[in-house]
């Protein structure tokens, strides 16, 4: 079977009002704060993979941007020795906890002179700052930032995405369809988003609707979600 090219939809595009809350609204509020005019402070959020960690980080770069703020999404591989120091910035890192040697200083850096830069830091990372495998004067300077954990979503809610996204798509999904996509594939909103846009694809390709057996046989010819 030949490799589906997914299109960038509107849903895909981080931002803070496509995040579905759950019980992160606060969150929410306290990252669009933040990014419009900083906090006074600098906010790290913590939670496990798949969680939307990445998603809060870009959409927070991206209301920034639109704020009129220079704001800098940056991963933690791609840091060296330097960050940027441009004035009133918002520098959103992801995965702190994969820092090299030299990154980290760089943070600690960055921190000592966030004040003066009026710079706001936004970091990521697996776990609460106590469990960061991080030189101590970081993790100590991350501890003393807002600090969230991003809350999974309940099944009532993930079904009720993966629905809201199928109906965007002109999907019906059948309860063994859906049942078996929340129990079998990724489920973040993107991972739902990107099987529902495979799936439709393949249907189409097909020339049959999508239920639970054009389901298992497409995921026996490759089909990945």
């Amino acid at each position: 079977m030949k490799q589906l090219i997914l299109d960038l939809r509107p849903d895909r595009l981080p931002t803070l009002e496509n995040f579905v809350p759950g019980s992160n609204a606060e969150l929410l509020e306290s990252l669009a704060r933040l990014a419009a005019t900083g906090l006074g402070t600098h906010l790290y959020l913590w939670g496990d993979s798949g969680s939307g960690r990445s998603h809060l980080l870009r959409a927070a770069v991206a209301r920034a941007l639109d704020e009129g703020r220079p704001a800098f999404f940056l991963s933690a591989e791609e840091i060296t020795d330097r960050l940027p120091e441009d004035q009133n910035a918002l520098l959103a890192i992801d995965d702190v906890d994969r820092l090299s040697s030299d990154a980290q200083v760089a943070l600690f850096n960055a921190f000592n002179r966030a004040r003066a830069n009026a710079q706001s830091l936004l970091l990521s990372g697996p776990a609460a700052p106590r469990g960061l495998a991080l030189r101590e004067d970081l993790r100590t300077r991350i501890g003393q930032s807002l600090i969230f954990e991003v809350h999974p979503l309940d099944d009532a809610t993930r079904e009720s995405i993966l629905h809201s996204l199928a109906q965007r798509r002109g999907l019906r999904l059948s309860g063994e369809v859906s049942n078996y996509l929340l129990t079998h594939a990724r489920r973040d909103p993107p991972g739902m988003a990107a099987a529902l846009d495979a799936l439709d694809a393949a249907s189409l390709e097909h020339k049959r609707p999508v239920t639970l057996p054009l389901l298992r046989e497409l995921m026996q010819q490759g089909l990945r979600i």
